[in-house]
C-alpha cells in the first residue's frame, strides 16, 4: 500500500481592527513603552471587538486559506480547531465554525491544550490524513485571551492578543508534514493558568484571571523548547543547518531569540510577529506563518521548524517541508 502524508496547501488569518498600543496601556495602568519592548518585545496587540468571538474569527482565517487553496467548505472532511477561549462550554466551537462555513455532518471537535494548542490540532489531523480517514483537513487556532486577563495587572495584561490563524492539510504522495512530537508535564500547572471552570466556582468567575510566574515560566520554556526543538530534528533524521526558518510560538521576543540561538539561526530566518500580535496562544504560530507566506518570505520546498510551549505545561514542535 502506497504511503500516504499531509501537506499545506494555504494558509489564512484574522485580527481584529481594533488596535491596543503601548502608549494606550501607559495610558491605563503604571507602565511604560519602554519597560514592555525591552521585556517582551511586544509593541501593539489587536483586540477583539464586543460582538466578535473565536468562532466568527476563526471563519475569517479559514476562508482566507479556502480561497488561498482554490477550495470551497464542502471540499473539507474534518475541522481541527485549538483554543483556550472557545464561544461557549458546548457545542464545541469548531461545529460553530461549520455551520459558518455552511457545511454539515463532516467531523468537527475542538481541543485545548493552550499555547501549543495548535501544534496538538496540526498532530492530530496529520494522523487523520497519514490513516486515510480524511483527505483534507481544516486546522484553526484562535484565541480571544483579552477576554482572560486582569487589565489592572501589568504584568499579564500587556501580553496577550486577540486573532485566528488556520491551514489547510491535504493528502500527498510526499511528507509536507513530516513529523511532529507533542509533550506535557502536568506538574507545572500552577506556574500558568486561568483557575476557573466547571470544577472550580464556575458560577462565580466575576475575580478570576489568567496568572503566570513570569520569570519561572521563562525559564523552564527556554530550556524545554531547546530540548524539543533538537529533539524533532533528530527523531525525523534532519540537521538544524538545513533549516531554512523558525516559526515559533510568539509569546516573548526574549523566548524566541534564546530558542534561535540554540539552534544556530539568525534572527533573519526566523518569522517574528509578536511585536504586532501581542501573544495570542493557540492563534500564534498560523498568524506568523500566513503573514510569511503572504509577504514571500517563505517559498515553497523550504523547511520549516515550528514549535511551541503553553500552560499546563505542554510542548510541542514540527517539521514542515513547505
Amino acid at each position: 500500500m502506497t504511503p500516504v502524508y499531509s501537506r499545506i496547501v494555504a494558509t489564512g488569518s484574522y485580527l481584529p481592527r481594533k488596535i491596543l498600543t503601548n502608549a494606550d496601556l501607559e495610558a491605563r495602568i503604571d507602565t511604560s513603552d519602554s519597560w514592555i519592548r525591552e521585556r517582551t518585545g511586544i509593541v501593539q496587540r489587536h483586540i477583539s471587538a464586543p460582538d466578535e468571538t473565536v468562532s466568527m474569527m476563526s471563519e475569517q482565517a479559514a476562508r482566507n486559506a479556502l480561497a488561498m487553496a482554490g477550495l470551497a467548505p464542502e471540499d473539507l472532511d474534518l475541522i481541527v480547531m485549538g483554543t483556550t477561549t472557545p464561544d461557549q462550554i458546548f457545542p464545541n466551537s469548531a461545529t460553530m465554525l461549520q455551520e459558518r462555513l455552511g457545511i454539515a455532518r463532516i467531523g468537527a471537535f475542538t481541543l485545548e491544550a493552550a499555547c501549543s494548542g495548535f501544534i496538538y490540532a496540526l498532530n492530530v489531523a496529520d494522523k487523520f490524513i497519514r490513516t486515510g480517514d480524511a483527505r483534507r483537513v481544516l486546522v484553526v487556532g484562535a484565541e480571544m485571551m483579552s477576554q482572560l486577563v486582569d487589565w489592572s495587572d501589568r504584568t499579564t495584561c500587556v501580553l496577550f492578543g486577540d486573532g485566528a490563524g488556520a491551514v489547510i492539510l491535504e493528502a500527498a504522495a510526499e511528507p509536507g508534514i513530516i513529523g511532529s512530537l507533542i509533550h506535557a508535564d502536568g506538574r507545572y500547572r500552577d506556574l500558568l493558568e486561568f483557575p476557573g471552570g466547571v470544577g472550580r466556582d464556575f458560577r462565580n468567575l466575576e475575580n478570576v484571571y489568567l496568572q503566570m510566574r513570569g520569570s519561572e515560566v521563562f525559564k523552564v520554556a527556554v530550556a524545554t523548547l531547546g530540548q524539543s526543538v533538537e529533539e524533532c530534528l533528530a527523531r525525523f533524521g534532519h540537521d538544524k543547518s538545513e533549516l531554512d526558518w523558525l516559526i515559533p510560538h510568539q509569546a516573548n521576543v526574549r523566548i524566541i531569540q534564546a530558542t534561535a540561538r540554540r539552534l544556530g539561526m539568525p534572527m533573519d530566518q526566523v518569522v517574528v510577529t509578536v511585536d504586532h500580535h501581542g501573544n495570542t496562544s493557540t492563534a500564534s504560530i498560523p498568524l506568523a506563518l500566513d503573514a510569511a507566506v503572504r509577504d514571500g518570505r517563505i517559498q515553497r520546498g523550504q523547511l520549516l521548524l515550528l514549535e511551541a510551549f503553553g500552560g499546563g505545561f505542554t510542548w510541542g514542535s514540527a517539521l514542515v517541508r513547505f
